[in-house]
């Protein structure tokens, strides 16, 4: 036995047991397969689940926003870390971000420690439920269905090689107490000699709102496209399951960029949108209003819990004229955004028809 070996501590023997479940047949790394939801051997084809006492695991448990330690302006970490796996003993530099990832040499499952001490670690993932095959065929009917795509492009379009990849994500659950003012208008016609005017009366209000909010998904990732996560968006966060290593075997995760804190505040703008429409659609429904203006409300927040998630991604891309463009799968739903090349012939026959149309209308309208 080596010197490695020898020096191991329970903690680390523990993770190999997690993240390296050797297959019975072979003798090769698992990885976690989403195609069963258990544990697929790369090399022989065998198909192992996961233990019932993982299966049956709670999703995340909900956390205290105002119990949580962290530091506003704390240090995430340095841009690149170096990183002996626990197997075989070799170094390797991986992002500074990433929390999992195959030893390039054994092709050994770790989960690595964070590079600084205070990095939370996750409560719950979600798994992959998409296959690599799966999404390779989504890719093809999403790209399809793009009108100003062109054809060749379509026809032409080839995944790269998938890379599946845990991201961070924050979810918030608040409940929400707003007081607000603003001023609602309501139309009558007013007949001035031979035309007919519409005016808006004005009036003040004012009141209360309440709205409770339900895993408000915040991303914690810097290294994507925020439009393209977005794109791929909403994810069952409530299907999660408690973090185990074995859901992330044979794929690479990210640890947050975006701190608890700065989480909660892009969180409460999304929650700012959400009840600023909550509340003109209360206003118009009591004062059967026409329009609403001078809106102005204050928000107190309460029973503030958080998560801290991994969610399921998908990466590739595709080759077109000696360009790249990139494109996402939702690894739990197969939802599917992306670039794609723009056909200025197709965009210009698009506007063309676009404007005929608009003449023909206020023509006839003249009539």
């Amino acid at each position: 036995m080596s010197e490695f070996d020898t020096n191991l501590d329970a903690k680390t023997a523990a993770t190999m047991r997690e993240t390296d479940k050797k297959c019975p047949s072979c003798g090769g790394v698992m990885d976690f397969d989403p195609a069963t939801s258990g544990l697929a051997c790369p090399y022989c084809g065998h198909i192992q689940a996961i233990g019932k006492e993982v299966k049956k695991q709670e999703p995340a448990s909900e956390l205290a926003f105002s119990e949580a330690e962290f530091k506003e302006n704390q240090d995430w970490g340095v841009r690149k870390k170096t990183v002996i796996c626990k197997a075989c003993g070799a170094e390797t530099v991986y992002d500074a971000l990433e929390i999992a990832s195959e030893c390039p040499f054994c092709g050994s499952n770790q989960v690595m420690e964070a590079a600084d001490r205070e990095t939370m670690a996750p409560g719950g993932v979600v798994p992959f439920q998409v296959t690599d095959e799966k999404a390779a065929s989504l890719f093809k009917g999403w790209i399809r269905k793009k009108w100003f795509c062109p054809k060749l492009a379509k026809e032409s379009a080839r995944a790269r090689h998938f890379k599946g990849v845990y991201l961070p994500y924050w979810t918030f659950d608040a409940k929400t107490e707003s007081t607000y003012r603003a001023d609602y208008g309501k139309e009558r016609r007013v007949k001035k000699g031979d035309e007919v005017e519409i005016v808006t009366d004005w009036y003040p209000t004012k009141g209360t709102y309440r709205e409770s909010f339900d895993d408000e998904l915040v991303c914690a990732t810097t290294n994507h496209s925020q439009s393209m996560l977005m794109g791929i968006e909403p994810y069952d966060t409530a299907a999660n399951k408690s973090y185990r290593p074995e859901y992330v075997a044979g794929f690479a995760a990210e640890r947050y960029a975006v701190g608890l804190g700065e989480g909660w505040e892009m969180a409460k703008d999304s929650i700012h949108y959400k009840l600023s429409d909550g509340i003109e659609r209360t206003i118009r429904k009591r004062e059967n209003a026409d329009g609403i203006r001078n809106l102005r409300f204050q928000t107190l927040y309460s029973d503030v819990t958080y998560k801290y998630l991994l969610l399921p991604v998908w990466i590739s891309s595709y080759k077109y004229k000696d360009k790249i463009y990139q494109f996402m799968v939702n690894g739990q739903t197969g939802k599917v955004s992306g670039k794609t090349p723009v056909s200025i012939p197709k965009v210009a026959i698009t506007v063309a028809a676009v404007l005929v149309a608009a003449a023909l209308i206020i023509r006839l309208s003249c009539y």
